[in-house]
């Protein structure tokens, strides 16, 4: 008898530890381009965990090996902000994926915003995706604010101006080096690029 009641005790904590379990098993994109200049096409792909409250995106990225198999190189789940953050009773988040590409051997990560856009731009150097530029604009108040920084040469311009006009309010052009440079796997939207911001 004693074996039967433990083993029906196990079954519940089985069952629990089984639906804790991330399970990124919805492809939302998979791209594809040279990463690495070898002219094999190395693959992107970006899954999300439906089951999970807060829904969240993992992006996975393989390098194309000479025999036709694809290699794991990096994965980060920090990186696109999951569909629902505070759970599905809560709200969407402010930002959504809006696209990747690769062009010019750069992983390119864009995202919408409720009122812009912001842009990622990563190179495989130092054996890691090394962010090496960052994009951004949005509209507030009848204003529009530009930034474009050249991490890899620490030049950051930032623009303002206004909607529905060429004038130039303000231009700023200034140097700043971060060294390191950030990594893919480290990267999380809104919480630890203010440097970049």
């Amino acid at each position: 008898m004693k074996p039967v009641f433990f083993l029906f005790l196990l079954l519940p904590v089985q069952l629990l530890a089984q639906n804790n379990k991330t399970q990124f098993s919805h492809k939302i994109l998979e791209v594809s381009g040279d990463l690495n200049k070898d002219q094999l096409a190395d693959k992107v792909v970006v899954t999300q965990d439906t089951i999970q409250e807060s829904a969240p995106f993992r992006l996975q990225i393989f390098i194309a090996q000479p025999d036709g198999t694809d290699q794991h190189f990096v994965t980060t789940t920090k990186l696109i902000e999951p569909q629902y953050p505070n759970g599905r009773s809560g709200f969407t988040s402010g930002s959504s994926l809006a696209d990747i590409s690769i062009k010019n051997k750069v992983l390119i990560v864009s995202f919408d915003l409720i009122r812009g856009t912001f842009t990622y731009k990563f190179r495989l150097q130092n054996d890691n995706f090394e962010l090496i530029g960052y994009n951004e604009a949005q509209v507030n108040g009848g204003q529009i604010y530009y930034i474009d920084f050249n991490l890899s040469t620490g030049i950051k311009i930032e623009k303002t101006g206004n909607i529905g006009s060429d004038k130039i309010i303000s231009n700023t052009k200034r140097k700043v080096l971060i060294r390191p440079l950030p990594k893919i796997q480290d990267l999380i939207p809104f919480e630890n690029d203010d440097a970049i911001r």
